[in-house]
């Protein structure tokens, strides 16, 4: 049964989807995912002087985040936790009273693994994507080899690069820390976290920060240590650690922090069912929506927040602005699919010592990732079973979200039955496809956004959010949400 609520209730049964009679100023939001949800929230949070609807074309909110339960196990079918240093989740669900709802993650197995040889190793402690703080761990890890660790450890010595040339990832870390590094430990870890090729990546518009650290200490090593330093010292001083972990998730799934969101908005302001096909400028200066779905209607508004993703939005502003549809629809996505497999903890030979791993393309796998749900977490699976979800795709798995289901639970099953020695047939099975979800920061990206936001500045009472804007976590989609909510705010006058 699924947990996402759908919220047919707060649907409004009258003609107009807005109050006409009503002389307070009226603002759109299209699109109900966790960035459409922040943006309503953080409009009616910061005044109640205006009318607020959020259009979602499906018969649920939450978009990618949903959970469901199945014979006592807690499935998720998309993202399974955020990140918390960055703040913005976190302040939202303490401003919707949902923080004590939060979980953390599973204090003594803090760790991840990855795939070498058909053996699963442990990352070496103090590896951060891209920078190990620790030199110790990475000198005796069995997933480099001795010239491997020397290369690693001559990063020290790589002048620093001080043009501004957009660099792909999997350049920057050749030159940094050399090949073997990159194809066994961060080719596999950013791969996981942006569904893609790092050979494309854009480094400015993924992980900037990295950008920074060569050129403010000339070494990604010297910089992580450094940092390192820094964060014991003022834990020492302030004499306590962080209050969270540096993942946490919700006790009973994705959808009921959703919900939570959902029902602190005002009655009536989630549509569902509402597809907006398209938004022209109408003769006041304000924007009309062309309604479809169950009802068929045209709604003029004063503001719109398209919180969507890019090909949507571009094919929904067409009437509007060809050259910002244009860089809209420039930027690609990447699908997905998730394998969800609960086992009896009899049936795994492996220890699960770890949160899951991540499998480098040299492996030639047919996953990309392993996530092992009920370690991490509590209350994902009954006593002595095991949750675990894999991301299927990879080289060998070029069109992982077309197969069957069937297909996606064979491959799955077989290489976790590998790589976890797990004897028989699963409890339970679960698949789910995203398509065209996750955007891909390309080379070129940043300069592309900056075209978007150059053409956005010329159509007040517009703004765009999402996760294509300020970066890939739902953070960054709370994030984008609010500051969409905010300068809506100040384009039509109303006070905060």
């Amino acid at each position: 049964m699924a947990i996402a609520i759908d919220l047919e209730d707060r649907r409004t049964s009258g003609i107009e989807f807005f109050d006409r009679s009503d002389a307070r100023p009226r603002v759109a939001i299209i699109g109900g995912g966790i960035t459409g949800l922040t943006a309503a929230f953080r409009l009616s949070e910061l005044t109640p002087n205006i009318q607020i609807k959020l259009f979602e074309a499906g018969s649920r909110v939450g978009g990618v985040l949903k959970s469901v339960r199945q014979e006592g196990f807690l499935l998720e079918c998309g993202a399974d936790n955020f990140i918390t240093i960055t703040p913005e989740a976190l302040d939202l669900c303490r401003r919707i009273g949902f923080d004590n709802q939060l979980v953390r993650t599973n204090t003594g197995l803090r760790q991840a693994m990855v795939v070498r040889k058909g053996r699963l190793c442990k990352i070496p402690d103090g590896f951060i994507i891209m920078a190990p703080s620790k030199i110790w761990p990475m000198i005796t890890t069995p997933i480099l080899s001795p010239l491997g660790k020397l290369r690693l450890v001559l990063e020290y010595l790589v002048p620093t690069n001080t043009d501004d040339v957009d660099e792909s990832l999997a350049a920057f870390v050749v030159r940094r820390f050399g090949r073997e590094t990159y194809e066994r430990l961060i080719q596999p870890l950013v791969g996981s976290i942006y569904a893609s090729n790092p050979d494309q990546l854009s480094l400015k518009a993924t992980l900037p920060r990295f950008i920074t650290m060569e050129r403010e200490y000339g070494s990604l090593i010297r910089g992580a240590l450094r940092e390192r330093a820094n964060r014991q010292k003022k834990q020492s001083d302030t004499g306590s650690g962080a209050p969270y972990s540096l993942f946490v998730a919700p006790r009973d799934g994705m959808s009921s922090m959703v919900n939570a969101l959902a029902e602190k908005l005002p009655k009536e302001t989630v549509q569902l069912g509402a597809p907006v096909d398209r938004i022209t400028r109408n003769p006041s200066g304000g924007w009309t929506l062309a309604i479809s779905g169950d009802r068929t209607e045209d709604c003029d508004v004063d503001a719109v927040i398209i919180a969507t993703p890019a090909h949507r939005a571009a094919s929904s502003l067409a009437d509007v602005d060809p050259t910002l549809c244009s860089h809209l629809s420039k930027i690609p996505y990447a699908s997905s699919a998730i394998v969800t497999l609960g086992y009896r903890r009899d049936q795994i030979a492996h220890a699960l010592d770890g949160f899951g791993f991540v499998v480098p393309q040299a492996e030639r796998r047919g996953i990309l990732s392993a996530s092992f749900s009920s370690v991490k977490y509590p209350g994902r699976a009954p006593d002595e079973m095991v949750l675990l979800r894999a991301f299927v795709g990879g080289p060998t798995i070029t069109d992982a979200p077309g197969c069957s289901d069937e297909r996606l639970f064979a491959i799955a099953s077989e290489e976790l039955g590998q790589l976890l020695t797990i004897q028989g047939q699963p409890t339970i099975q679960h698949v789910v496809r995203h398509k065209s979800v996750m955007p891909q920061y390309v080379l070129g990206h940043c300069e592309n956004i900056k075209n978007i936001e150059s053409r956005i500045s010329t159509l007040p009472g517009l703004e765009l959010a999402g996760n294509v804007y300020q970066g890939v976590g739902i953070p960054n989609c709370i994030l984008s949400g609010q500051q969409a909510a905010e300068r809506v705010l100040e384009q039509i006058g109303v006070p905060k």
